[in-house]
């Protein structure tokens, strides 16, 4: 999760991290939530596409191994910023840029200590009709409206006014 807890507007995104349309949605996700600031909570679930994407899978549990030591948002951005480079070889090299265990993050992928969260993550996707990614909700209904900057800020500011009217 990122941004206030207490946030009037929540906006999930279901995403993989190979997804070319994920990584375009990435930097205008990162605007939206700067542009709303303490009125948006943030929170991204892993829905790997792993029969078209095998380094998604690797590259989400990387992501929950970071977060287990307080780094998920770094390695979440830096995953997104290197997609083109995705694979074991980069998350090894961002875990060490993070500071956080070469050797804790190869014990982690090859035992699968995090694969049970990225699953939940993904069956959870299931149950609420994701089919794609990246797949929007916002305060719990699905967005079915493109991830452009101003299709994201405006039904955004409608949860906003909504909210604000009652």
């Amino acid at each position: 999760m990122r941004g206030p807890a207490n946030a009037a507007v929540t906006l999930v995104e279901y995403g993989d991290y190979e997804c070319p349309h994920c990584g375009l949605a990435h930097p205008i996700v990162d605007m939206v939530q700067k542009h709303f600031a303490k009125h948006l909570n943030f929170v991204f679930r892993h829905f790997p596409l792993s029969q078209i994407h095998p380094n998604a899978e690797p590259a989400a549990e990387s992501a929950e191994f970071a977060g287990a030591h307080d780094r998920f948002w770094e390695m979440h951005d830096e995953i997104f910023e290197n997609q083109e480079r995705l694979g074991l070889p980069l998350l090894f090299a961002l875990a060490e840029r993070l500071d956080l265990s070469v050797s804790g993050l190869r014990n982690a992928l090859l035992s699968r200590e995090y694969a049970p969260k990225v699953r939940a993550d993904f069956l959870g996707g299931v149950r609420s009709g994701v089919n794609g990614t990246p797949t929007f909700f916002i305060n719990g209904q699905r967005h079915d409206g493109s991830y452009e900057f101003d299709d994201l800020t405006t039904a955004i500011e409608m949860y906003l006014h909504a909210k604000a009217a009652r």
